[in-house]
C-alpha cells in the first residue's frame, strides 16, 4: 500500500517516526510530509532515512513533478499523525499554504487523521467545530488518548499509540468489511480483571506478584475500541494505565484482595457476554494477618506465616456459568520445571480450570510480567491449540478477543 504520512509540528511528532517504522515493516511504501513545524522536532534526515523517500515541506520543491498534487493522487491512504489544532483548523477550511494540506485538498483514498494537543485545545469549540466538519467530509478523525501531556498536564488530548493508529488506519483503508470486523462486540458486555491482587500479612506488608497490570489494560482497551461495553476490574493497576480507560468509558473497579477480586468480578459477570480473566490472582492468603505491624526481634526467629488456600476464581466461573454462552477465558503464566513444559503445564491447567480459553505464557525476568510484549498459546477446554500471538500487548489482546468474538457468533 502507499501511505502518505502528513506530520504537523507538535511535540508528539517523534511517535510519527515509531508509526513510519512500524508501516515499513508491515511492507507499506510510505512518502512523509512534514509541515515546516514538524521539523523544528524531527528532522528530515531522520524521516529520509527510515522512508527511503525525500522529504519536503513547500509546494515549490520538485515542481517538474508538480507534486503538490502526484503526492495526494497516488496515495491509498493518508494518514497525519499528529494533528495539531492548527493543521485540523487548515485542513477543514480547505487550505492549501504548504504541501501537506495541498495534498489534502488532491487525495481521494480513505484520509485518517490522529489529533495531539493540549486539553483545552482539543476542548474548545473552534477545535471540536473543525473536527465535526472533517468528519462530515468523509475524513477518520481518531480520538485522542487520555494521559499525561507536554510538562505536567494530564487529560484527553495525548496521541494515541503508534501500534493503535496503524491499526485504526489500516482498518479504515481496507475498507467496510475490516471496519466491521474492528467492530464486532458492539452491543456486547465484557468484564476484564487486571494486575495482581495482593493479600495483607500485615498493615504494612503482603503477599503478592509482579504483574503490572498492561495485558488486562491492553484487553479492555481493544475491547471497547471494538463497540463493547467494558467493566475492567483492576488489581493495583497503576492510574497512567486506567485514566485513558476510563475517558474512553471503561468502568474501572478497584480491588485489593483476591476475596475483593471475586466479588467483584462475580457482580460484573452476571450482565456480562464474555469474562476474560487477565489479573495474577493470588492463590494464598494468610491464615491470620495482625492489626499491628509484626516487628522484627533480634535474637528470635520470624514468626511463622500459616497460609489458607484462596478461592479459584476463574474454575468457579467456568463451572458457575451465569448467563447462557456467557465466554470464559483465563490466563496461565507458567514456568517449566522438571515436570513439564511451560505448555503442558498450560494444557493440563486448561482441562482442570474448564474455561473456554485459556491464555498460557511464559513468564520470568524479562518476559511476561512488566513488560510491553507478550507472547501467548490459546487453548480451548480440551487443552488444544486454538492460536498463537507474539507482538505487543495490544496486539495479543485483539487475538484473543478475534477467539472470543468468534466463540460468541458459534453460540
Amino acid at each position: 500500500m502507499r501511505i502518505l504520512l502528513g506530520v504537523s509540528g507538535g511535540i508528539a511528532a517523534y511517535k510519527a517516526v515509531l508509526l513510519l517504522r512500524l508501516l515499513r515493516e508491515q511492507g507499506h511504501a510510505v512518502r512523509v510530509v512534514p509541515t515546516t513545524a514538524a521539523l523544528r522536532f524531527v528532522g528530515a534526515p531522520t524521516f529520509e532515512a527510515l522512508s527511503g523517500e525525500p522529504v519536503s515541506t513547500e509546494v515549490f520543491d520538485d515542481v517538474e513533478n508538480v507534486q503538490h498534487v502526484a503526492l495526494g493522487q497516488g496515495a491509498d491512504l493518508v494518514i497525519v499523525a499528529p494533528a495539531t489544532a492548527d493543521l485540523l483548523a487548515r485542513a477543514a477550511a480547505g487550505r492549501a499554504d504548504d504541501l501537506l494540506t495541498s495534498s489534502l485538498l488532491v487525495a481521494r483514498c480513505p484520509v485518517v487523521m490522529a489529533p495531539a494537543m493540549h486539553t483545552e485545545m482539543w476542548e474548545h469549540p473552534a477545535t471540536r467545530a473543525n473536527v465535526a466538519t472533517l468528519r462530515a467530509r468523509g475524513v477518520h478523525v481518531v480520538e485522542p488518548a487520555s494521559g499525561r501531556l507536554t510538562g505536567t498536564d494530564t487529560g484527553p488530548g495525548r496521541l494515541p499509540e503508534p501500534e493503535e493508529i496503524a491499526r485504526v488506519a489500516l482498518a479504515v483503508a481496507a475498507g467496510p468489511a475490516e471496519q466491521v470486523r474492528v467492530r464486532d462486540l458492539a452491543g456486547r458486555r465484557v468484564v476484564v480483571s487486571a494486575g495482581g491482587t495482593r493479600e495483607p500479612i500485615d498493615p504494612v506488608r503482603f503477599i503478592g506478584n509482579r504483574s503490572s497490570g498492561r495485558q488486562g489494560a491492553a484487553l479492555a482497551a481493544a475491547a471497547r475500541a471494538r463497540g463493547a461495553e467494558v467493566t475492567l476490574v483492576a488489581a493495583h493497576v497503576d492510574a497512567p494505565l486506567t485514566d485513558p480507560l476510563v475517558a474512553d468509558g471503561v468502568d474501572v473497579v478497584a480491588v485489593s484482595t483476591t476475596s475483593e477480586l471475586r466479588d467483584a468480578v462475580r457482580r460484573a459477570a452476571a450482565s456480562a457476554d464474555a469474562v476474560v480473566m487477565a489479573a495474577a490472582v493470588a492463590d494464598f492468603r494468610p491464615l491470620a494477618a495482625p492489626e499491628a505491624k509484626i516487628k522484627k526481634v533480634t535474637g528470635q526467629s520470624p514468626p511463622a506465616i500459616e497460609l489458607a488456600e484462596n478461592p479459584d476464581v476463574l474454575a468457579e466461573l467456568a463451572a458457575d456459568r451465569v448467563r447462557a454462552g456467557q465466554v470464559v477465558v483465563g490466563f496461565a503464566a507458567e514456568t517449566g520445571d522438571e515436570t513439564g513444559s511451560v505448555l503442558e503445564h498450560g494444557r493440563a491447567k486448561a482441562r482442570r480450570k474448564g474455561a473456554d480459553l485459556l491464555a498460557v505464557n511464559a513468564v520470568g525476568p524479562d518476559r511476561g510480567f512488566g513488560t510491553e510484549v507478550n507472547e501467548v498459546t490459546l487453548l480451548d477446554e480440551r487443552g488444544d491449540t486454538v492460536a498463537k500471538s507474539a507482538g505487543s500487548k495490544r496486539e495479543v489482546a485483539d487475538a484473543i478477543w478475534d477467539a472470543v468474538a468468534t466463540r460468541m457468533t458459534a453460540s
